[in-house]
């Protein structure tokens, strides 16, 4: 029987599978895999993965799926690579894994949490399914402008427009962008999907219709800046609309007010607390954005900034990258990421775990529930902390 199964850089597989060195940080104790660390198999582990894309590459297993529910559990934090010690390749794991996921895409094998998302995403322009004209809604009674002009762009993207969650996150920063005196204005019930997680799950396709739409309303708009309130949006933003045609300078809102900040234009009233801050993969190991928030966490008199056992490049993810913020291939149980997360930020003592992602605010929200932990930890946003300080 002939295989004729192929991805991009399917010469780095046999290279990678026999390694295994991402399985070993500094210490030789942690496992940094979320998904390894929920399902406890190897499969489940990067290089696992590989030995499994190495024998469906050359056809010594078939679709199946298992195959892909252990695909599809990559959550794209990137551990992998930040761990990786051979700089030649590896830059490319986490395109290796989209690319198999792209081919189980295009045969039509995902599993159904999958299938439903990108559904929704073509009826619907979001995963809720929810009108396009309630996308806007979230800044209802702010006084913010729609874009016509301004210095930036403020986008807020689809968990921060329909998520209970996100959207308490898109108007703390909304406002506290207002009260910095930021030149910004939003797209409202015209915004339209950044496509991160489409692409990350496989959908090659959907994704460039996607991006090419928001590239084509941005040049129109005269759109130069973009601030973002999710860290997805702007992995996508910087690191693939380029390459459509779509150059922009995207900064996540952390940075904007790390700036303020920095130049003395802002200050902050005092807040007597100790505070943890969990680094949102796409904010950090995707992007290297570590220092501004906790530049910002610690411009608040009285703060406490204390870090978890990992963090920065070593964070440990909470679970919702890779798309399973919305398909929930990993589940809810014990040793989920988010539960795993929040475990970690209780040991530092902290009574807020800050974050600057909704959709790792969502996740650790759930995290905090599931512990049953809500009288001893509180899941806040970097603006949410900063309102509740007040400016000084």
């Amino acid at each position: 029987m002939a295989y004729v199964r192929s991805i991009e850089h399917a010469d780095i597989v046999h290279r990678c599978f026999r390694c295994g060195y991402c399985k070993f940080p500094s210490d030789y104790v942690d496992f940094n895999c979320p998904s390894h660390k929920a399902f406890g198999w190897d499969t489940f582990s990067s290089g696992g993965r590989m030995w499994l894309i190495r024998a469906w590459l050359s056809g010594e297993i078939e679709t199946s799926p298992r195959f892909a529910q252990i695909l599809f559990s990559c959550v794209a934090c990137g551990n992998c690579e930040a761990q990786c010690v051979y700089p030649r390749f590896k830059d490319f794991l986490l395109n290796i894994f989209e690319e198999t996921k792209s081919e189980l895409v295009d045969e039509g094998k995902i599993p159904p949490t999958v299938r439903d998302y990108f559904k929704a995403i073509t009826v619907n322009g979001n995963p809720y399914k929810l009108p396009q004209d309630k996308r806007g809604e979230w800044s209802e009674g702010m006084g913010i402008e729609e874009f016509s002009g301004q210095e930036y762009l403020f986008y807020v993207g689809c968990v921060g427009s329909y998520d209970e969650v996100g959207r308490e996150m898109a108007r703390s920063v909304g406002k506290l962008l207002k009260d910095l005196g930021v030149s910004f204005g939003i797209l409202g019930a015209e915004e339209t999907c950044d496509g991160n997680e489409v692409k990350v799950l496989g959908e090659k396709g959907l994704f460039t219709a996607l991006a090419e739409e928001n590239i084509i309303k941005f040049k129109a708009k005269g759109v130069k800046k973009i601030v973002t309130l999710d860290p997805h949006a702007l992995n996508v933003f910087r690191r693939e609309y380029p390459k459509l045609g779509g150059a922009f300078q995207v900064r996540h809102y952390t940075e904007v007010v790390a700036d303020a900040i920095g130049g003395g234009r802002t200050s902050f009233g005092p807040l007597k607390t100790r505070v943890t801050y969990h680094d949102p993969c796409y904010l950090g190991r995707r992007n290297l954005i570590f220092e501004p928030p906790r530049e910002v966490l610690r411009a608040v008199p009285g703060l406490d900034l204390v870090e978890m056992r990992r963090w920065a490049v070593d964070s440990f993810c909470c679970g919702g990258g890779g798309g399973n913020f919305f398909t929930d291939v990993i589940g809810t149980g014990e040793q989920s990421p988010a539960r795993v997360r929040v475990r970690e930020a209780l040991e530092t003592g902290a009574e807020v775990l800050a974050v600057a992602c909704p959709q790792c605010a969502k996740m650790l929200v759930d995290g905090v529930k599931a512990e049953g932990i809500e009288d001893r930890l509180e899941v806040m946003d970097i603006a949410q902390l900063l309102s509740r300080a007040g400016l000084a």
